[in-house]
């Protein structure tokens, strides 16, 4: 007999009608649990059951994949070995690396048409000169003297660029100033590979090629440029014409406000940035001596300062007894001899004046040639401000190149150079400067050496 029916019956005497109620629902409760309990535990079991079913079937699935590709690799090692077995000039190596190795290069086509025409021997020297600004034979000098420095050694993956086209592609971005995109173009090369020959080349024009072409001179070169102003000027005991110009840059993203050429953007009515480059030119329009980088907020005076040979003037006594020539831009100092620039001249005064800037325009006229050969100085560069010091070098040296070997320039691409002449704050620096100057001018009219154009 179960609860049910024990809770269906009718009490028993002595007992109360509640006391059975009780008994029996509490039966109830107990039957619910229990029946409730059972349940949970076949839903856990069910549950466990798939969640094991799930393991050995997704352990299965990576079983199999791990055999196929066990047996893929076995397939592509009996395939390579057979392949080696097969090509008995192969070698010992195998693929993917050694002597053995066989690799297929994806390189983009590019036309090098231009440049295979101006490298032919029968090229005309004309279009030549006006494409790089100089004749065969200097070029070829140029490609001589730099070949140990710039040329490379073939690889397994592709020829070097020969050392004329290095040389030519630095020569052609200088003297046109024409974008990497289209001196890429030109040359049939990358625009990263043409932008890294420039920079190449020019660093190796300035380590190799300027300790001989651009160097202060000895004693017996000295004597005879100071003889070859004497004739010009009347002036005794001149060295060298000093001008410092200004070439553009763009903006740069430090040290802006020292870059900002105010001069340029008050003429210009344009923001202007520059950096400068101060140089003496010997009677032919050689540089002797440069001075590069300095920020283009600077005046004549503060860059002179600053260069190299200020300092050998000032300690090493590398000038004394002789005159380099400045404009109004420079103070009178010792050594430094420049035009008076009181505005009420004496006769004498600009009999002098006018003999001083004999000298100066030979300086001038040497940046002019400079600017109009690599056409490069003119417009903002795109090379980076601290590359920019070994480009501008280059420039210069390969000026001088041109003109010890009487390269001729296009009148055409002559530039005139603008004087931005700032009068220094300390006009004159010694007394003894100021005497000398005097002593020159007075000589200059007694002996007959001063022009007519004062009066």
């Amino acid at each position: 007999m179960n609860n049910g029916d024990v809770c269906n019956q009718r009490p028993k005497e002595g007992f109360s009608d509640d006391n059975d109620d009780e008994s029996c629902s509490s039966d109830r409760e107990t039957e619910k649990k229990l029946i409730s309990e059972s349940t949970r535990n076949k839903k856990t079991r069910t549950v466990l059951e798939l969640h094991s079913n799930e393991q050995d079937y997704y352990s299965g699935i990576d079983e199999t994949d791990r055999v196929k590709r066990k047996k893929s690799r076995v397939a592509a090692e009996t395939t390579v070995s057979e392949t080696e077995k097969q090509s008995p000039k192969s070698g010992s190596g195998k693929f993917g690396s050694g002597q053995g190795q066989q690799r297929r290069l994806w390189v983009k086509e590019r036309s090098n048409a231009w440049w295979d025409e101006c490298n032919r021997p029968d090229y005309p020297e004309s279009e030549f000169k006006k494409a790089f600004r100089m004749s065969k034979s200097t070029f070829e000098l140029i490609c001589e003297e730099l070949n140990a420095v710039v040329a490379k050694e073939d690889t397994a993956l592709r020829n070097a660029i020969p050392v004329r086209q290095r040389v030519a592609v630095c020569i052609w971005r200088l003297a046109t100033g024409e974008p990497l995109r289209l001196v890429s173009k030109r040359f049939g090369l990358g625009i990263s590979t043409c932008h890294k020959l420039v920079l190449e080349v020019c660093s190796a024009i300035r380590s190799v090629l300027m300790p001989k072409y651009l160097q202060w001179p000895n004693e017996e070169t000295l004597r005879k440029i100071k003889q070859e102003y004497e004739s010009v000027s009347g002036i005794p005991n001149v060295v060298g014409s000093m001008y410092t110009t200004h070439i553009p840059i763009i903006a740069p993203k430090i040290s802006v406000a020292a870059y900002f050429n105010k001069r340029h953007t008050e003429r210009n009515q344009k923001t202007s940035y520059s950096i400068t480059v101060q140089g003496v030119v010997d009677p032919n329009g050689v540089f002797t001596d440069v001075c590069i980088g300095w920020p283009g907020s600077m005046t004549d005076e503060q860059v002179l300062e600053k260069s190299a040979l200020f300092q050998r003037a000032k300690t090493g006594g590398l000038l004394n007894g002789v005159w380099v020539v400045g404009n109004s831009g420079y103070p009178l100092m010792d050594w430094v001899l420049v035009p008076y620039k009181q505005q009420q001249l004496t006769w004498t005064q600009h009999a002098f004046n006018e003999k001083i800037g004999e000298i100066e325009r030979v300086a001038i006229e040497a940046f002019g040639r400079l600017k109009g050969r690599w056409s490069c100085l003119q417009k903002r560069t795109e090379v980076k401000l601290q590359d920019l010091p070994i480009v501008l070098g280059a420039c210069c040296v390969l000026h001088n190149i041109c003109e010890m070997n009487k390269e001729g320039i296009d009148p055409e691409l002559k530039t005139e150079v603008v004087d931005d002449e700032m009068v220094p704050e300390d006009g004159m620096r010694s007394v003894s400067s100021l005497k000398a100057r005097d002593a020159i001018a007075h000589n200059l009219l007694h002996h007959r050496f001063a022009g007519t154009a004062f009066l």
